[in-house]
């Protein structure tokens, strides 16, 4: 149970409760710690009162006493609040929720379109924004987990949202009592402190850690969604197609099939303040996706490599202007996706923990040939009614 909106909101920091016609036909077919170097991010402390990483941000999680329950309104155990809902893991996280019977409310942010699409799924849309701590309290109310799919926009600074915003996002779902906190994190966001977003998803998971929560973590590699507008619309559009010459492998993961693991997990008492990693069948290099891209479409690809040492220089580059560096951040994270390392984890374990059969994870093959054989259709279809409708004279 979780308390009353009045108790719960007194329950909250003072800081938190104060006001301060052929792309989109390609693109619609997707559906399916310890001291670091100094850097501009750099210093926060612990709920615990521990430092265990250095980010510029106080978090005082610790100092927030959970509200009392007794005197609250029960909250069903099915009632969840997904944060990014509308984006590309987000949206099936909502999708798969409402399909078991969940009641699903969805943070989003004021925007000039409307997430129509999740009304119409069954789901309840309420605004606010995590740059804004004081909006989003109300979104809590009567909700007994919370499902964090939340990432920053590409033009908005690492840590408005990745931190900042998680930061209070946390801190009010423990002083409104939320019984569960799912958090997606990045794979190896320990082992590079040196990029901004994945030093940022560890602080992160070590203060969800030390909150009191009871949570989930949930490491991902990488999506095959992504790899859509990626290399199969820039190919069927004989457009160039932006490559390294790094030997990374990434285990790419459907987004149904991180969404249906989490839901296992969640119903999994042994889950239970667990770090889970969740990989796809097989670890795939930039060329092995480009070249089965090219065998499915039918098509070669006009591929521009970009040299591992250039994205280097770059990055180094945009260090030295102030209004370059959530630039020169973000690079660091492609700079990683680009060297040799590899994103995948052994699932075995994983699946006989959850119980999940292997042969029901999506492979990158079928997913891909799946989309290419639609699209193609699609085209095909659209170029006989385009042969139907010319004119002669």
């Amino acid at each position: 149970m979780a308390s009353s909106s009045a108790a719960s909101l007194a329950a909250l920091p003072s800081q938190l409760t104060t006001s301060p016609a052929r792309r989109s036909l390609l693109l619609s077919s997707t559906s399916r710690a310890r001291p670091r170097p100094h850097h501009p991010l750099l210093h926060a402390s612990s709920p615990k009162g521990g430092s265990y990483c250095r980010l510029v941000v106080t978090c005082n999680a610790g100092t927030v006493v959970p509200t009392s329950i007794a005197q609250g309104t029960p909250v069903r155990p099915t009632s969840i609040l997904v944060v990014g809902a509308t984006g590309t893991l987000g949206r099936q996280v909502v999708r798969r929720a409402l399909d078991e019977g969940y009641d699903v409310r969805c943070l989003v942010r004021p925007r000039p379109a409307p997430a129509d699409f999740l009304r119409d799924w069954g789901a309840t849309v309420v605004n606010a924004d995590l740059s804004k701590p004081e909006t989003i309290p109300a979104t809590l109310v009567g909700i007994h987990t919370v499902i964090d799919c939340a990432t920053g926009r590409p033009e908005e600074p690492i840590r408005t949202v990745d931190w900042e915003g998680k930061v209070a996002l946390i801190q009010c779902a423990k002083a409104m009592g939320i019984q569960k906190y799912v958090f997606y994190s990045i794979h190896n966001c320990d082992k590079h402190p040196e990029v901004p977003l994945m030093e940022i998803k560890h602080c992160t998971e070590k203060f969800i850690q030390d909150a009191g929560l009871d949570y989930i973590i949930i490491r991902l590699c990488g999506f095959m969604q992504g790899l859509i507008g990626q290399y199969a619309v820039p190919i069927l559009e004989e457009k160039s197609v932006w490559g390294t010459d790094a030997p990374t492998r990434i285990a790419y993961m459907d987004t149904q099939d991180v969404a249906r693991l989490t839901f296992i997990a969640m119903r999994n008492e042994k889950a239970s303040k667990k770090l889970l990693t969740f990989a796809g069948p097989r670890a795939w290099t930039t060329q092995e996706v480009i070249t089965l891209c090219e065998r499915l479409a039918g098509q070669d690809a006009n591929v521009t490599t970009v040299p591992v040492a250039v994205l280097r220089f770059t990055r180094q580059l945009t260090r030295f202007f102030q209004w370059t560096n959530d630039v020169a951040d973000r690079l660091a994270f492609s700079e990683v996706l680009s060297s040799d390392t590899i994103f995948s984890v052994p699932m075995n374990d994983t699946y006989q923990f959850l119980g999940v059969d292997s042969k029901d994870i999506l492979t990158l093959e079928k997913y891909l040939q799946d989309y290419f054989t639609n699209i193609l259709k699609k085209l095909k279809d659209l170029k006989a009614q385009s042969k139907q409708t010319d004119i002669f004279f």
